[in-house]
């Protein structure tokens, strides 16, 4: 009989385990389900995107997350960019360079195109070999400081 007992009690605690466990499957199933991603719910948001290499690869898929964050319906009409270029970034907005199809078009979307003054003044690149639609300052890390401390999401992907 004691046996008997103790063959009983395992089952109830197998037969609870099984339970317990199929219930946190569904619901984690439900989450997963129903998550739709974060909601946008401040009247306006500000990314600042760095750009300081030279890499066409990296410089294109910056460009290409640019586009994608404002064509996204969540930040439409909420949403002000600015990418920031210093360093070997300098090349992206250079008149002679492969982006100036892209950099026009975002241009045209509002957004906002700062060189590093520090970096073409090291580097001794006068600005008329550079895009006329730019703007400029002082430092890129001191541009990021800023905006970091005015509450900016700083991408650097």
């Amino acid at each position: 009989m004691h046996n008997n007992k103790k063959y009983m009690i395992k089952k109830i605690i197998y037969l609870m385990t099984f339970i317990t466990l199929t219930a946190f499957s569904r619901t984690m199933a439900q989450q997963r389900e129903s998550f739709t991603g974060a909601k946008a719910e401040l009247e306006h948001y500000n990314a600042l995107y760095i750009i300081n290499t030279a890499d066409e690869k990296h410089i294109n898929s910056t460009l290409r997350n640019i586009k994608n964050v404002l064509e996204d319906p969540r930040l439409k009409g909420k949403l002000t960019v600015e990418v920031i270029a210093f360093g070997d970034g300098v090349n992206l907005f250079q008149k002679s360079g492969n982006f100036l199809e892209k950099l026009a078009d975002l241009k045209n979307k509002g957004v906002i195109l700062a060189q590093c003054e520090n970096t073409i003044r090291e580097r001794g690149i006068p600005k008329d070999q550079l895009l006329p639609y730019i703007s400029y300052v002082p430092t890129g890390n001191g541009e990021i400081v800023i905006r970091h401390y005015q509450g900016w999401a700083t991408v650097h992907p």
